[in-house]
């Protein structure tokens, strides 16, 4: 386990004059002992940022009033993005039994989603909980690619697709199949987006509500490396790429870009008034607060 102390500069490309974000001026290197860190997500009733190492196949936890400590090794089944829903409860994407799962308030485990038409989904990835409480999750072939980040095993789906699950579900329902990869995703504040990133062709992609989120348009193109995004209450995409993070406006603008020491896989805003930016990258974890609020 490091006890991380250290801080990098954070320092702004500043690509367009619509950016007018303020932040430290420096990140804090909160671990930094990783193989390759990911699915961050903030527990505001206990200020606790959850993360996990996945090829060590270990939760991890980040206490703002004290420091990282590992709170599951091995944990159950590569365990990669995460989310909490609007009452509290932990929702975590598996790789190794291929499953969406929702953390109780009495502690028990449920699986929510762990099929489509009978065959067993590829690796959920990541994960989102929209106001009214659905499941959207992205399902790419990562997790079943190699023993690394899972259990390399046949793909069952004909689509790496972005799905839904409601309440009183017995499976998710396909709602966009036209991804290459389909990895990170988050809605926009008022819910009338989807944004879903595809690693394989390196674009940034958004669904409209108007057409039920069935279908998707490209909104940024390039070699951004895109993994985890995250949005502030503004509206800005924050993206994960290979180089560290880029700040996009709605319409696709790259507003600013920082660089990290290493690739970056996702990010979150948490804190009290949701201002930190969290960073997993790699084998670290970093933050720094910013005038930038996350979207609820």
């Amino acid at each position: 386990m490091t006890e991380a102390s250290a801080t990098i500069p954070v320092l702004w490309h500043v690509m367009d004059d619509a950016f007018d974000v303020k932040a430290d001026t420096r990140a804090s290197l909160l671990y930094g002992d990783g193989a390759w860190l990911e699915g961050p997500a903030y527990a505001i009733q206990s200020r606790q940022l959850f993360f996990s190492d996945i090829p060590r196949e270990r939760v991890l936890r980040f206490d703002e009033l004290t420091t990282a400590t590992v709170v599951a090794d091995p944990a159950s089944d590569f365990a990669n993005g995460r989310t909490f829903d609007r009452q509290g409860r932990m929702v975590s994407c598996l790789h190794g039994s291929r499953t969406i799962v929702r953390r109780e308030h009495d502690g028990t485990v449920r699986t929510l989603c762990a099929t489509f038409d009978g065959a067993k989904l590829n690796s959920p990835n990541d994960v989102v909980v929209n106001a009214v409480g659905e499941v959207w999750f992205t399902d790419p072939t990562y997790g079943i690619m190699s023993d690394y980040e899972g259990y390399r095993a046949p793909e069952e789906q004909t689509a790496r697709g972005v799905y839904r699950w409601r309440e009183g579900d017995e499976e998710p329902s396909l709602q966009i199949a036209d991804i290459a990869q389909p990895n990170g995703l988050a809605f926009s504040p008022d819910e009338s987006r989807l944004y879903v990133t595809d690693s394989d062709r390196q674009r940034l992609l958004v669904a409209d509500r108007v057409d039920g989120f069935s279908s998707t348009r490209v909104l940024v193109s390039g070699q951004y490396g895109f993994d985890g995004i995250a949005v502030d209450s503004a509206g800005h995409i924050w993206a994960a790429t290979y180089e560290g993070l880029s700040c996009f406006a709605p319409d696709g603008r790259e507003l600013a870009r920082l660089a990290l020491p290493q690739v970056t896989s996702n990010i979150t805003f948490g804190g009290l008034r949701r201002n930190i930016l969290y960073i997993t990258s790699t084998t670290s974890l970093y933050s720094f607060s910013s005038s930038a609020t996350g979207a609820l």
